[in-house]
Order: C-alpha cells, then sequence, then structure tokens
C-alpha cells in the first residue's frame, strides 16, 4: 500500500500550517507551495477540499492565505485521507462470489482497518512533533 500522492500533499500543507499554528499570521499558497513542492494550481484544488471539510480557514485580503481551523492535535491523519480520498470506514458489501474472492476481500478489509487503526491514533500535532525532533537530530554535532 502507498500513500497518494494527493494524500501526501494534503498532510505536508497541513504540516505546514500546523506549524505555524497560534501565530495569527495566515500563509499564502505560494509559501505553502514553494516550502513544501506542490504545484501551487494543485494545492489551491486541496486546500478548497480541506476547506470545505472544516480542516482549514481561509482569511482574505493582501495579508489573506489560510489557517488550521481548529488545533493540530485534534485533527487525525484518518480524518484528513478520508477527506482527500473520499472514502468512510464502514465495511463495503460484499457481493455474493467465489469463495477465493470472499478471503481475498476479508483479507483486504483487515488491512484496511489496520491501517486506518494506526491513522487514528496520530494527529498534526505528532507529525509537527516528529519533525522538530528530526530536525534536532540532524542539527547535532558530532565530535
Amino acid at each position: 500500500m502507498e500513500l497518494s500522492c494527493k494524500s501526501e500533499y494534503a498532510l505536508l500543507a497541513l504540516l505546514a500550517l500546523s506549524l505555524h499554528y497560534g501565530k495569527g499570521e495566515p500563509l499564502q499558497i505560494r509559501q505553502i507551495a514553494a516550502q513544501q513542492s506542490i504545484p501551487d494550481r494543485y494545492l489551491e484544488q486541496l486546500l478548497a477540499t480541506l476547506r470545505r471539510a472544516g480542516f482549514v480557514k481561509s482569511q482574505r485580503g493582501a495579508k489573506g492565505g489560510y489557517l488550521l481551523a481548529c488545533e493540530p492535535w485534534k485533527i487525525t491523519l484518518l480524518d484528513v485521507i478520508s477527506c482527500i480520498e473520499g472514502f468512510d470506514s464502514r465495511e463495503a458489501e460484499v457481493t455474493a462470489g467465489t469463495v477465493e474472492s470472499t478471503v481475498v476481500h476479508q483479507l483486504w478489509q483487515s488491512v484496511r482497518q489496520a491501517a486506518e487503526a494506526v491513522l487514528s491514533e496520530h494527529t498534526l500535532q505528532d507529525l509537527v512533533d516528529q519533525r522538530n525532533a528530526k530536525q534536532q537530530v540532524d542539527l547535532m554535532y558530532y565530535i
């Protein structure tokens, strides 16, 4: 399984906004796009989706841009990926098929449930904390 480019860009944009949470100053699309190497037009569409879902809010004006709509520790990674990918955690109906297809479907459901469990345990704040810890390690000097 892989993280889609769309979900990765959404998480990177939200991470950038989370790093500025509490400063009261919005980030412009071009700032986020430059920091995270995301195409402007694509980021614009992602932020619109995230705004409709209530994860970010926009501020108009010359110094306008985007801000997180709530605290980063309240937004799980599962919430974000579900919003971006458009799926919910309810199981799909199993249509009558072969025993083999039923077994494969059940296995895939187990994989999906495990992934959802992990994603629901982590928040944007966890990403901020991990990023800050990694940055500290990378800045250490060794003698």
